[in-house]
């Protein structure tokens, strides 16, 4: 049998070399969700034509390209810029909710620096805290998004069965696919960061202090 100041330090490293394996895991998973966040934002693929639809096109948050019936060449407008170009209110709401989201967690990438300053248990969850309202904003995204295919440039290409939350003969596209999944993905790091939080309180177990103070 070990002596039990032995077995606290032993269990005290393990514990330690277990957290921070778990925090670099997390970190690395912060940085690809920032990717995946920037490129569901930027890319103009939440919907698009399919075999059935008069016109070729696609829509994202505040980009579409519609295609001319004779020529098949593709028309393309829309700026994060210029609200007046986006062709609905519904997708202009989206925008700024999935923007947010995505600047939230660009914001705890950039709160990584803080653990060379602060308390790395406070840092943690000051991150999970914005990964959590990431979540949540990207979650609104969402669920406005399609509240916007009434639109007259939707339907133009999605054809006049097209009305809000029904998508007519156009598809879902990989980018809001992507952004729904991204939710499931923010939860996680959330959480995880939540629970490193909680490690980096309680780093040192109960006797092992004690048993370092009767030392004393």
């Amino acid at each position: 049998m070990l002596p039990a100041q032995e077995a606290a330090k032993i269990y005290h490293t393990n514990y330690v070399r277990n957290a921070r394996a778990m925090g670099v895991l997390w970190i690395v998973f912060t940085i690809t969700f920032a990717v995946i966040t920037v490129v569901v934002f930027i890319q103009p693929y939440w919907i698009g034509d399919s075999v059935h639809t008069p016109q070729a096109g696609y829509f994202g948050l505040f980009h579409y390209c519609i295609g001319n019936a004779l020529t098949s060449e593709l028309t393309c407008k829309g700026s994060a810029l210029d609200f007046g170009s986006i062709p609905s209110g519904a997708f202009k709401t989206a925008m700024f909710f999935v923007g947010i989201s995505m600047l939230l967690v660009v914001g705890s990438i950039v709160c990584l620096s803080l653990f060379f300053f602060c308390n790395a248990g406070s840092v943690y969850k000051i991150c999970a805290w914005m990964q959590l309202a990431s979540s949540t904003c990207m979650v609104i995204g969402c669920m406005i998004y399609p509240d916007g295919w009434d639109s007259e440039e939707v339907k133009r290409m999605c054809g006049q069965r097209t009305d809000k939350y029904t998508l007519g003969n156009c598809t879902v596209r990989w980018a809001y696919i992507l952004a729904i999944i991204s939710i499931m993905d923010s939860l996680i790091l959330s959480f995880l960061a939540f629970s490193l939080g909680s490690r980096q309180d309680n780093l040192l177990p109960e006797d092992f202090q004690v048993e370092e103070k009767d030392n004393a």
